[in-house]
C-alpha cells in the first residue's frame, strides 16, 4: 500500500509540473543544452494494465525537443507550427504519438511529417532528443546548415526525407549506423563531398536511396554500389567515378529502379546487366556510355522504362530489347545508332531521334554520321571501361 500510494504521488506531481506549463507560453528563453537521449522505460510486467498517458519523461524530452525547434525557424507561412505551445505535444500539427514499440504502455512521439510546409530555419541538436521517431519528413521547405549529429539517437528512425531544402555540408556519416533506416531521401540539397562506401553496405541495407541533385562525388566501383539491397537507387545529376562493372548483376535480387542520369560516366554497358531481371527503370541517359546495346538488356523480363538517350552508342538495337513485354517507354535519341528494328514501332513511348538510322525521320546528317564511323571502333573492357586505343 506505502509503494502505490508513492506511485500515485508521482503521477499526480508530474501531472501539476505538465499542468502548470499550460498556463505558460512557449519557452521564451535559451532551451539547456539537449542531454543524452532518454533511456527506454523498462518493459512492464504482463498483470500491468496501464493507460496511455500523456505525461511521461519521453514526452517531457520531445516536448523540449520540439520547443527547440519551434525556436529554430524563422518564417512558418502556413502556420503548422502555431500550435506547438503547451506540453500535449501529441496535439502539435505533423506530430504523431503511438504506444513506444519497447513498452506498449507508454506514449511516444513516433513520426513528424512537415512536407511542403516552406518553413525556414535550421534543425536544432535538441531534435536528437525525438529518440523514438519512426518517420521524420520534412521535405519541400527551407532548412538550412546540416543534419545534427543528435539524430545519431534516433535508433528507431525509420524514413528520413529532407528532399528539397537548402541543407549542405558532408554526407552525414552517422545516418549509416541508424540500424533501422531503410527509406532516405536527400535529393535536392547542397551536401558534397563522397557519398560513403558504407552507404550501399549490407549493413545499413537500405530499401530506398535517394541522393540525386546534391554535389557528391561517387565511386562505381564493384566494392560500392553494387553491394547495396536497395530496391530504388536514384543518383542523378551527381558525379560518378569509375565504370559501370560488371558486378551490377550482383543485384538481381532486390534492384527494381536504378536511375544515374547526367552523372559523367564514361563506360560500357556491361552484358551482365541483363541479370537484373526485377528491374522497371533504366535511366542511363546524358552520360558518356560508348559502345553497343547488349542483346542480354533483352532478358529483363520486367523493365517497362528504358533511357540511354544522349550517349555515344552505336551498333543495332537489338530486338530482343523492343520485344520486353511490359516496355512502355523507350529512348534511344541522340547516339549513333544505324538500325532500330520494326518491332521497335510498338513501344507505346519511342523516341529514336538524332540518330543514324538511313531512311529515318529526324536524324543526323549524313556527314555527322559519316564521320562518327570514321572514328575507331570502341573496345570494352572485362571491368565495363571503354578500352583506349593503343
Amino acid at each position: 500500500m506505502l509503494l502505490l500510494s508513492k506511485q500515485r504521488a508521482s503521477r499526480t506531481l508530474q501531472c501539476i509540473f505538465f499542468l502548470s506549463l499550460l498556463l505558460l507560453p512557449c519557452l521564451p528563453q535559451p532551451l539547456p543544452a539537449p542531454s543524452a537521449s532518454p533511456s527506454p522505460a523498462p518493459a512492464a510486467s504482463a498483470t500491468t494494465t496501464l493507460p496511455l498517458s500523456p505525461f511521461n519523461d519521453r514526452l517531457e524530452a520531445a516536448y523540449v525537443a520540439l520547443q527547440a525547434w519551434k525556436h529554430a525557424i524563422t518564417e512558418d507561412p502556413k502556420n503548422l507550427t502555431a500550435d506547438w505551445c503547451g506540453p500535449f505535444v501529441c496535439n502539435y500539427t505533423g506530430v504523431f504519438c503511438a504506444a513506444a514499440p519497447d513498452d506498449p504502455h507508454i506514449l511516444t512521439v513516433a513520426g513528424v511529417d512537415l512536407n511542403h510546409g516552406r518553413i525556414a530555419g535550421f534543425l536544432p541538436d535538441h531534435i536528437g532528443l525525438l529518440a523514438d521517431v519512426a518517420l521524420l519528413h520534412l521535405n519541400s521547405n527551407r532548412f538550412h546548415g546540416t543534419l545534427p549529429s543528435s539524430m545519431q539517437h534516433m535508433r528507431l528512425l525509420y524514413e528520413l526525407d529532407v528532399s528539397n531544402n537548402l541543407l549542405f555540408g558532408a554526407f552525414p556519416n552517422f545516418l549509416t549506423s541508424l540500424p533501422k533506416l531503410k527509406f532516405l531521401d536527400l535529393r535536392f540539397n547542397d551536401f558534397d563531398g563522397e557519398l560513403p562506401d558504407a552507404v550501399f553496405g549490407r549493413k545499413l541495407s537500405l530499401d530506398a536511396l535517394f541522393a540525386n541533385n546534391n554535389r557528391f562525388n561517387v565511386s562505381l566501383s564493384s566494392q560500392s554500389l553494387t553491394n547495396s539491397t536497395a530496391s530504388v537507387i536514384v543518383l542523378a545529376n551527381t558525379r560518378l567515378a569509375g565504370c559501370l562493372p560488371p558486378s551490377i548483376g550482383d543485384m538481381a535480387d532486390t534492384l527494381v529502379e536504378l536511375i544515374l542520369l547526367n552523372t559523367s560516366i564514361s563506360s560500357c554497358i556491361p552484358p551482365q546487366i541483363g541479370k537484373l531481371k526485377k528491374l522497371r527503370v533504366l535511366d542511363l541517359s546524358h552520360n558518356d556510355l560508348a559502345g553497343e546495346l547488349p542483346d542480354s538488356i533483352g532478358d529483363m523480363e520486367s523493365l517497362e522504362v528504358l533511357n540511354v538517350g544522349y550517349n555515344m552508342l552505336a551498333g543495332e538495337v537489338p530486338e530482343a530489347i523492343c520485344e520486353l513485354p511490359r516496355l512502355k517507354n523507350l529512348t534511344i535519341a541522340g547516339n549513333y545508332f544505324c538500325d532500330e528494328p520494326v518491332s521497335c514501332l510498338h513501344v507505346p513511348l519511342r523516341d529514336d531521334r538524332m540518330n543514324c538510322i538511313p531512311e529515318w525521320p529526324h536524324q543526323r546528317s549524313p556527314e555527322e554520321c559519316i564521320a562518327f564511323n570514321h572514328r575507331p571502333p570502341v573496345h570494352c573492357g572485362a571491368d565495363g571501361c571503354i578500352v583506349l586505343p593503343p
